[in-house]
């Protein structure tokens, strides 16, 4: 068994008219976030991490923002393709610790359900995410609301050394 850690970053500016959604969690607030999907920075942060851990592409690789078939996809639905892709490389993961970006909302009363969902799409046990929130003191585009950020680890375990495959 080979252990492989991987790292993600996202961010999105905030947009009128788009709902707020969070590791494929509707938030209240009057804005959401713009993107080409529906903008999940927590589940992008995630994906690019367990593709990161799994020696895979980036996100933008598999699930390009100029791909029309892709406009308004649920980040859950990429998340749920991603772990395919990790799978199919042998890989399972082993624990997921993300930390949201933002002065607002407030995630906490959010955290179980965001954890849940994140678990279910990943078809791993809830005990294995972790989620979290910080600010930046009101210092940088998360500070003045501008929008949210996220960063998110994975650890995967990986039986033997991970198959390349080129067509992935």
């Amino acid at each position: 068994m080979k252990i492989r850690t991987g790292i993600g970053i996202d961010a999105h500016c905030f947009a009128e008219g788009r709902r707020l959604m969070l590791g494929g969690v509707e938030i209240e607030h009057p804005l959401g976030l713009a993107g080409h999907s529906d903008a999940d920075v927590l589940t992008h942060a995630i994906a690019d991490a367990l593709l990161g851990a799994a020696g895979l592409e980036d996100i933008g690789h598999y699930f390009p923002d100029d791909d029309p078939g892709l406009k308004d996809i649920s980040s859950l639905e990429i998340i749920r393709r991603v772990m395919e892709l990790v799978r199919r490389r042998g890989c399972e993961v082993g624990n997921i610790d993300a930390v949201l970006v933002l002065e607002e909302p407030r995630i906490a009363p959010y955290r179980e359900r965001i954890r849940s969902s994140l678990a279910g799409a990943l078809e791993i046990p809830e005990a294995d995410i972790s989620v979290r929130a910080t600010t930046t003191e009101m210092m940088g585009f998360t500070g003045r609301g501008e929008g949210i950020a996220a960063c998110a680890t994975c650890l995967v375990e990986c039986a033997g050394s991970i198959i390349m495959e080129m067509d992935l």
